[in-house]
């Protein structure tokens, strides 16, 4: 059965969910999941991992992701996006010096509200269930990071481009918002392309009538997630015995981290973490 990494181009108007259904059709594998969810409005880089591969869908979901929005000043919406209903509308006379003014503020660690059209849990509903029934509950604020925040290029009177890179948790609308009140004129995010994501770039993509006429063969290997970390080939059977049966290994003098482990044939057995000498499983890959 396919195992393995492809990252989809989304496209708009699907939900995350939508290209992992439509990849278990092409695929034939039931085993689909994808690494950190994309609003249906939203486009690009989506991770998706099938297979064995599902199991390595937590490390993609944590790490930083990389954004061009499209900034409306002037309009409030309920979602935050131009895809709600507008709550305000006001007139705009900020310009791109008053924008970038504001930026510093919403850089480094910061805390959002999240937004009620959100799939967060409040006791076991997910809080646009309840917006789209017209309540409001408390959000408490959340700490994420917002790396890199900059202003690309002015689109229109009243519409900015911006690049976002953030931590896992942002959530660009809301910053959208927040930047608006700030401004006070109030703002949306009126389009969002997602650059990055789990260290894949616009250039990794693939579009899903790409993957159907390839039936597959645009399926990366699962290790290709973990390019950052060193890769540590098991030196005989004997150990390679030890690491499947899942005991630590004798591997002294590596400096501390994680590994990619190998076997004796090459194959990608799992992700370890390295310390006083030895090298544990983080996560198998092995067996299907």
């Amino acid at each position: 059965m396919p195992s393995g990494i492809v990252i989809i181009d989304k496209p708009a108007g699907w939900t995350s969910m939508d290209v992992c259904a439509k990849l278990r059709g092409i695929l034939k594998e039931r085993r689909v999941g994808h690494g950190g969810t994309l609003d249906p409005m939203a486009t690009g880089v989506l991770p998706v991992f099938a297979g064995t591969a599902t199991r390595a869908v937590e490390f993609a979901e944590k790490g930083d992701k990389e954004y061009i929005a499209g900034l409306r000043l002037g309009v409030v919406t309920n979602t935050q996006d131009s895809a709600g209903e507008v709550l305000e509308e006001r007139t705009v006379s900020v310009g791109r010096e008053e924008l970038e003014a504001v930026l510093p503020r919403f850089t480094g660690p910061v805390e959002q509200v999240p937004p009620m059209f959100s799939a967060i849990k409040r006791n076991g509903k997910k809080l646009y269930e309840l917006a789209r029934k017209g309540q409001e509950v408390h959000r408490d604020p959340r700490p994420v990071t917002i790396h890199a925040l900059e202003v690309l290029e002015r689109s229109g009177p009243d519409r900015f481009l911006l690049r976002v890179r953030c931590s896992k948790g942002t959530y660009v609308r809301t910053l959208c918002h927040d930047i608006g009140q700030a401004l006070g004129c109030g703002g949306c995010m009126d389009q969002l392309r997602r650059t990055m994501a789990a260290g894949f770039t616009l250039a990794d993509a693939v579009t899903l009538e790409q993957v159907q006429e390839r039936d597959g063969a645009l399926l990366r290997p699962v290790d290709s997630l973990f390019g950052d970390c060193p890769a540590y080939h098991i030196p005989n059977p004997g150990q390679e015995r030890l690491c499947r049966n899942g005991n630590p290994l004798s591997a002294p003098g590596l400096s501390p981290g994680r590994y990619r482990v190998y076997g004796q044939e090459g194959e990608f057995l799992c992700l370890s973490q390295w310390e006083k000498g030895q090298l544990r499983s983080v996560k198998n890959f092995f067996g299907g």
